[in-house]
């Protein structure tokens, strides 16, 4: 991985970002501790699995009575 200052990176961002497309990582430090603030790498490869509709679907259910009596209208302006 290769590392960069703020000022480094922003000098050379053109340069450090054909560096990540060329898949490598860069880190990013601030200050005179040299700090990583920040990890610049290309997106994770590969497929990726389908993202499930809702994180209870299928496990939770719900019926509405049928004495319930509120309209759209009513629903959305409160």
């Amino acid at each position: 991985m290769k590392t960069m200052t703020v000022a480094e990176f922003k000098a050379r961002f053109s340069e450090a970002l054909d560096a990540v497309r060329r898949g490598e990582s860069i880190a990013v430090t601030y200050g005179r501790s040299k700090r990583t603030v920040a990890v610049f790498q290309p997106p994770a490869r590969g497929k990726k699995k389908p993202r499930p509709v809702g994180l209870l679907d299928g496990k939770i259910s719900f019926e509405v009575g049928s004495d319930f009596e509120m309209d759209d209208s009513e629903l959305f302006n409160h």
